[in-house]
């Protein structure tokens, strides 16, 4: 980026600084101005930054002293443009401000959701708990204001001081997003009474700055920026100034579960965190090569991205060559394993805030119709013969992992893989992962000519000063900041260390590992028009909510579900010492997640993430789940296709919201609306799930054969089969006379006499219901498999 592009988007980002410096204390000035002045007390005297926020108000702008052409009038626009996509009354006809109003979710306008929750006022630290709404309204307080303002003030000498190596840089950027993440995410863009407060300071500032980049370079030579954006700023905003760009990464399941048997897990979770982190740097590349920083990156996560880039020429031409680049990269590295597809629709300013209505939706159709045709034409002619003309050396052959045919090493598996292998031993424990120039040829390839490397935060900072192939870094699960250190990475890495075989032998009752997929329901839904709601006239539907909703998203799924899993709730196993779960998260992307562990850590964690979801979401999004019984020695691959199954299986209920487990083989009927729907066996609502197998049918065997001597597994085993053949009618008076040989004698207490009483008459009524009796099945297999004795079991 040049000196005026950096200039720019730092004047950008910190337009607003006065609005914090506003609300720390009585200061009668606009913001506007104490802004201005508090970068001059910290030392910043750049001309360009100062004026972007003095003047990026219309008012100020009228009598500035400034040049026509000056950077002000840019920040001045895409304020406008930015504050057009977050502010929409909310209805209250209230007047004036209210200085210490705490932010409001998103999920209260979410998918037709009436919410009046808040969030608590707070910086993000990955130390605190999760921050959920709640219906307590918690006011900011002046200390915490100032204490936000101390943060960005000791950040901002970063600039003053170029000493220290940073100075207004391309790193300095990113460490600039870094902090105002950490202390604005939970401070509310506007305080107005009559607004809805539900965008944060950070997501403002943040858009502010994309916007900016992109007008900067779309009209690059152009004269004359007061004209254009100031005084004849309505004709702008009908101009197609920007371009939505969205970038999928295809073959991700197969890569990641071509592994072989040794060391299966810790491969896993590699090759998912490689790919993770490199799609990271293929989108710095192109941002890079776009002269944008990391503000202009929307969404990111699960191998998709989106951006928004300026509608030019010379961009789109830059974006079409990097994928070309990209994929020849793929295809020599891992022939057709991988594949990315591309695909960027323009818009204008009024399209951002959905003008006119449904323009927003369209928007995000174009785009993944843009995509799909990318998919559709993987490769060009030239491509294809390249391909089909590739020798290898007469020495070459096929790696016993990947299978792909090249240069092996003495144990038959290829340079990629060995060094996943490395991978493997310091994804869940290393802090910093550095990208540095391909002529250090230890660790695993990058595109663009690049390697990934392994760092702490000593040999870091050794490397940042000595090494001359260094890049950048991205430091884990931690708000770093400093030179280089390109962004934070929210990394799924929680872990008890555990093999697939020793969850098996750590699992209640039966020796079996559990292997748990799940994903939110409907996500694309929210994203094109989860906001698009005609009782609130479509208001809602803006670029910075959706931002807003992804990025809250990602915090859910990348970062506090290493919170959720490490201080577990619900306990599957009655008898569970509790503690930490025993399971290991192997991907945990921006909507889904895939976990291995103890087969009821597994069931028991899913109900927890379902329920803290919920919380977390007011409710407006769910999530259904596949989850699969193994032995320890099943193939992960075939697991995991097997696991995918059922998760679509559990889509597949009306309302969706739903869980499939320990599936028999056999299809049910269903009500969805008037219509009978067939659904697997095993699939269940996640209320149903929660309230009628486990609380009610798991609890009503558990308090019996707790205190039924001599009575158990046999017995459950005999009932089981007698439920599976319901059918036919003799089984129904096998059932009750087997029941009938539970009751305790006569010199049993008049307790356990009564809980007989209570036990048998419950398990007669659910035989005769085709629900209650599938529950039945369910729950009894679950109390079979957590109290199966070791030898039971051999």
């Amino acid at each position: 980026m040049t000196d005026h592009e950096l200039e720019l988007v730092v004047g950008a980002l910190l337009h607003d600084i006065g609005k914090v410096v506003y609300r720390k204390g009585d200061d009668k000035r606009k913001h506007s101005r104490s802004g201005c002045d508090f970068l001059e007390e910290q030392g910043i005297s750049d001309k360009t930054v100062l004026d972007c926020v003095r003047y990026h108000h219309g008012d100020a702008l009228k009598t500035a002293s400034i040049d026509e052409d000056s950077p002000a009038y840019i920040v001045y626009i895409a304020d406008n443009i930015a504050s057009a996509a977050d502010r929409r009354d909310n209805d209250s006809g209230d007047y004036g401000f209210e200085m210490s109003t705490p932010l409001r979710p998103v999920f209260n306008v979410l998918n037709g959701n009436k919410g009046d929750y808040y969030y608590s006022p707070e910086i993000l630290n990955t130390e605190n708990e999760i921050n959920y709404p709640t219906k307590e309204k918690k006011v900011f307080s002046e200390t915490l204001y100032s204490e936000i303002v101390s943060n960005i003030a000791n950040n901002l000498k970063g600039v003053v001081d170029s000493s220290n190596g940073i100075g207004l840089t391309e790193e300095y950027v990113n460490s600039l997003l870094e902090v105002l993440e950490a202390n604005l995410s939970y401070v509310p863009s506007s305080t107005a009474k009559s607004e809805q407060a539900d965008i944060s300071l950070f997501d403002h500032v943040k858009l502010t700055a994309a916007v900016a980049s992109c007008i900067d370079r779309y009209l690059a030579g152009e004269k004359n920026l007061k004209q254009k954006l100031f005084t004849e700023s309505d004709t702008f905003y009908s101009n197609e100034a920007f371009l939505l760009l969205s970038l999928d990464v295809s073959g991700i399941q197969k890569f990641i579960y071509t592994i072989s048997t040794k060391n299966a897990l810790r491969t896993l979770r590699a090759r998912s965190f490689y790919l993770e982190i490199m799609m990271e740097h293929i989108i710095d590349l192109l941002l890079e090569r776009l002269n944008l920083s990391r503000a202009n990156l929307i969404y990111s996560g699960g191998g998709h991205c989106y951006i928004l880039a300026p509608n030019t020429d010379s961009a789109k031409e830059t974006i079409d060559r990097f994928i070309t680049e990209v994929n020849e990269w793929f295809l020599k590295t891992f022939q057709t394993q991988l594949y990315i597809a591309c695909g960027y629709a323009p818009c204008s300013a009024r399209t951002l805030k959905n003008e006119p209505v449904g323009s927003y939706s369209n928007l995000f159709r174009s785009v993944s119709a843009a995509l799909s045709e990318s998919k559709s034409h993987r490769y060009s002619a030239k491509q294809i013969i390249a391909l089909n003309h590739i020798r290898k050396a007469d020495y070459s052959r096929e790696c016993s992992v990947c299978k792909n045919v090249g240069e092996v090493n003495d144990d038959g598996v290829c340079p990629i893989c060995a060094a996943m292998a490395d991978l493997s031993k310091e994804v869940l424990y290393t802090d910093f992962f550095s990208v540095v120039l391909e002529d250090e040829k230890k660790g695993l390839p990058l595109p663009g000519g690049y390697r990934l490397a392994y760092d702490t935060k000593e040999s870091l900072e050794t490397r940042m000063k000595e090494d001359q192939y260094f890049v950048r870094t991205y430091g884990k699960n931690r708000m770093y900041t400093g030179k280089n250190v390109s962004t934070k990475l929210w990394v799924g890495s929680y872990t008890n260390g555990n093999t697939f075989e020793e969850f098996a032998e750590e699992a209640a009752g039966i020796d079996r590992i559990g292997i748990l997929r799940a994903d939110v329901d409907n996500l694309g839904h929210a994203f094109v028009a989860g906001f698009d709601n005609p009782a609130n006239h479509n208001r809602y539907v803006t670029l910075s909510r959706t931002a807003t909703l992804s990025r809250q998203l990602s915090l859910f799924f990348k970062l506090y579900i290493n919170k959720i899993m490490s201080e577990p709730e619900y306990q599957l196993n009655p008898n569970s010492p509790g503690g930490k779960r025993n399971a290991t998260i192997v991907y945990s992307g921006g909507d889904d997640v895939f976990v291995v562990g103890a087969w009821d850590d597994v069931i028991a964690l899913a109900v927890d993430l379902r329920e803290d979801f919920i919380k977390f979401t007011e409710g407006t999004l769910s999530i259904s789940a596949g989850i699969g019984i193994y032995t320890d020695s099943y193939p992960i691959s075939a697991s995991a296709i097997e696991v995918a199954d059922q998760e679509t299986a559990a889509k597949s209920n009306p309302g969706k919201d739903s869980i499939d487990l320990l599936d028999d083989g056999v299809m049910h009927t269903v009500m969805n609306g008037k219509e009978k729907q067939t659904v697997s066996d095993g699939v269940y609502s996640w209320e149903k799930f929660e309230k009628a197998v486990l609380g009610e049918k798991l609890g009503a065997i558990e308090r019996f054969f707790t205190q039924a001597e001599g009575r158990g597994n046999n017995f459950l085993y005999n009932l089981l089969e007698l439920i599976r053949g319901r059918a036919e009618r003799i089984n129904f008076a096998r059932y009750v006379y087997l029941l009938s040989r539970m009751e305790p004698d006569e010199k049993a207490p008049d307790e356990q006499k009564e809980e007989y009483n209570i036990f048998s008459s419950q398990m007669v009524r659910w035989i005769q219901n085709e629900e209650d009796s599938r529950q039945l099945k369910t729950a009894i297999t679950l109390y079979v498999y957590l109290n199966r004795k070791k030898e039971e079991e051999q």
